[in-house]
């Protein structure tokens, strides 16, 4: 049998970080998933997925993330049901996450209308997104188009005749 559920969204709000009885830490989100159309009146609707990580990964999750923040998740979906305080059966579906994927760097969503401000989202270079070190560190390269001009003849412009290869050359 197949469960397997990979969601890309932002949270809707910070995460819950909490640890059982035994120590294990547990985080609970949700997940707001835009649908991949337009409902009739050409509006964007979104669902709203209850996710739950264990350990290290809640940890992390809680630690890093906050409302707003886009997140990657890989998981299983999981339901279960209790007896609830007026003694109805309530039915849950939550998506356990095996892997949390964060986004954004850590402070990106600071800019977004109705987050908390904060410092710069990057304090110094070694703290900056991969590309963004690859693109400042990269010498400016503007070919010299003199320098391509070529004087020897092609090669392979030798009329599609076979070309001679002993069996040394050969990788196998």
């Amino acid at each position: 049998m197949i469960n397997r559920v990979v969601l890309v969204g932002r949270l809707t709000k910070d995460p819950e970080l909490k640890y059982t009885q035994s120590g294990i830490a547990v985080t609970r989100f949700t997940l707001a998933v835009n649908r991949p159309f337009s409902n009739q009146s050409g509006d964007r609707e979104a669902d709203f997925i209850n996710c739950v990580a264990w350990r290290k990964q809640a940890e992390n999750t809680a630690n890093f993330l906050r409302k707003g923040s886009l997140a990657g998740v890989d998981g299983r979906i999981q339901t279960s049901n209790f007896e609830g305080q007026d003694g109805k059966r309530v039915f849950m579906t939550e998506v356990v996450a095996d892997s949390v994927q964060f986004l954004e760097p850590r402070n990106a969503n600071s800019d977004r209308p109705g987050s908390q401000g904060g410092a710069p989202a990057y304090g110094n270079q070694q703290d900056r997104p991969y590309n963004q070190n690859q693109q400042q560190n990269q010498p400016s390269y503007q070919p010299n188009q003199q320098n391509y001009t070529r004087t020897d003849e092609d090669p392979f412009q030798s009329g599609g005749g076979p070309i001679e290869v002993s069996d040394d050359d050969l990788p196998f």
